[in-house]
């Protein structure tokens, strides 16, 4: 009685294959392959048949098994270090959606060992990888090259025959915020430091410092505060730097809306008002940018855009419809409540 209970277990676990849909049908294997492939080969009613039949009894295909087969997977890897803040969230959904119309499935990873990254990217478990990751450096880059994987970079100028790279324009976002400041009226200012190393905070600060000195005003070396893209980050700083006792700046520049917004709740905290004694500008226009009072004046970069774009150029590469190529993407000034003229 055991041994018909084990059997019967055994049975029962069993893994549906090709073979037992196609006897089920009463069709051969290949007509059941054409049948999952979407291979158009086949009659309406048998190829819904045959998929009605694969959905009863439960049947999973070996994705390992066709990859052998077929060129392709169908899937995309985002490649990232973390899903913390608005940022991130965005960019994957935008990503997400993308990959949806063009009958793509999405894998996110998140993580740091460059080993494993690219263990998942040559062994073949994806068409092409979105990489949003600093630990990818210059030794997995010439890999990604010399092996020819469809790969697009996103806040890094790479280009290669089957590399794409994504940029905001952070230098300009940078000009444009000194320039809308000066043009303010205001004639002192901070920056808001993000991530050390990350392109589109080294861009911004370089932007920024390098208008304000050509205008003649400079930028104060005290007056560059940390807030590692981050409101906690932010908040602190301004803290910090209200008890150094140095002047109040006109204004200060931020490195992105999260940091603005720490900022902001930092200086009203010590009754300092926004915008009659701090003007605060942001960058990216998150939507919480324009639903805390003040609402805070940022430079719209377009997460949305940015995902979609990468889809789209990674897919150009996979199809070999288009070689590598540098994208950047223009910025625009969303004047709010957040700063004012300054006689």
């Amino acid at each position: 009685m055991q041994g018909k209970v084990g059997r019967e277990r055994k049975v029962a676990v069993q893994k549906v294959t090709i073979k037992d849909v196609a006897r089920e049908a009463g069709v051969s294997i290949s007509t059941v392959s054409n049948a999952l492939n979407n291979v158009d080969v086949l009659r309406p009613d048998t190829k819904q048949h045959i998929l009605e039949v694969a959905q009863r009894l439960n049947y999973i295909p070996n994705l390992n098994g066709r990859n052998l087969k077929s060129k392709y997977t169908n899937v995309i890897g985002l490649f990232i270090t973390s899903i913390r803040g608005a940022y991130y969230g965005i960019l994957a959904d935008a990503v997400y959606q993308s990959c949806k119309r063009y009958g793509y499935e999405l894998n996110i990873f998140v993580g740091e060992k460059s080993e494993t990254i690219m263990s998942n990217i040559l062994g073949k478990r994806i068409d092409g990888a979105i990489i949003l990751n600093e630990h990818i450096k210059e030794k997995e880059v010439e890999m990604l090259l010399g092996e020819q994987i469809p790969a697009v970079f996103i806040d890094r100028e790479l280009q290669g025959e089957k590399v794409t790279g994504i940029v905001f324009d952070s230098y300009h976002a940078g000009e444009t915020a000194a320039e809308y400041l000066i043009g303010l009226g205001h004639r002192s200012f901070a920056y808001m430091r993000g991530v050390d190393n990350n392109f589109d905070n080294t861009q911004r600060f370089r932007g920024f410092r390098d208008t304000l000195n050509q205008s003649g005003f400079g930028l104060r070396e005290d007056y560059v505060l940390r807030g590692e893209f981050e409101k906690e980050a932010a908040y602190r700083s301004v803290k910090q730097f209200l008890k150094s006792g140095n002047p109040l700046p006109d204004a200060l520049f931020a490195a992105n809306d999260e940091s603005a917004i720490g900022a902001i709740e930092a200086f009203l905290e010590e009754g300092i008002r926004v915008p009659q004694q701090v003007s605060v500008m942001g960058c990216d226009d998150i939507e919480i940018a324009r639903l805390v009072k003040p609402s805070v004046t940022t430079i719209r970069t377009s997460f949305e855009k940015q995902g979609s774009l990468a889809v789209e150029r990674l897919i150009s590469l996979i199809r070999e419809e288009e070689s590598g190529s540098i994208i950047i993407i223009p910025g625009e000034i969303i004047p709010r409540e957040s700063t004012s003229t300054r006689n």
